[in-house]
């Protein structure tokens, strides 16, 4: 599992390597993967919680008690919360975003699914959501995971990324090309 290519690599690849392979020798990997996923939603959603996880202006001891308190309100338990808790020891919550990434890349093809990551302006609906996983599904041929980034910049439109291949139907692309393509001219 470890020598196979994941969307993340150095630091967080370890990590998330390290932590799939011991929620599989525990037969954890569903209670991992819920737990990862409520402690991602709870990073994208508070903005006091992502401060804490990438400032380097808190201290070990800071980040740690904030973390557990973090995690129990949060009831993760376990596996994942001693893997968060040495994340967070070890000076590392800033990488906990690609480590996430990770374990669901492995947890997809241990399961025979494909991971894709799709980036949008603004958060997908649900039914956005269901529309982009079925034509993915559809298009590739297996189940697809996704796993959703948000960044305004983009302005409109998405990118999405299966493997290495990516496809870019951003405004922010569109407007770059239009402006090349006035230089070329002018």
């Amino acid at each position: 599992m470890a020598s196979e290519a994941h969307p993340v690599s150095g630091v967080a690849s370890r990590y998330a390597t390290a932590l799939f392979e011991l929620a599989l020798d525990a037969k954890a990997l569903e209670q991992v993967e819920t737990d990862l996923n409520r402690f991602g939603e709870a990073l994208d959603a508070v903005g006091d919680m992502e401060r804490l996880v990438k400032s380097p202006m808190f201290s070990a001891e800071e980040q740690g008690r904030a973390l557990a308190a973090i995690l129990d309100e949060l009831k993760i338990e376990g596996l994942t919360k001693n893997f968060l808790q040495l994340v967070s020891k070890n000076r590392r919550l800033f990488a906990t975003p690609d480590m996430i990434r990770g374990f669901r890349a492995m947890l997809a093809d241990h399961r025979g699914e494909t991971s894709a990551t799709v980036t949008a302006a603004t958060k997908l609906t649900d039914a956005q959501v269901t529309a982009l996983t079925q034509a993915l599904k559809a298009a590739l041929g297996k189940d697809v995971i996704l796993d959703q980034i948000v960044d305004p910049s983009l302005i409109g439109g998405l990118t999405v990324k299966v493997g290495s291949r990516m496809i870019d139907t951003s405004l922010r692309t569109k407007l770059n090309s239009l402006k090349h393509a006035m230089k070329e001219v002018g």
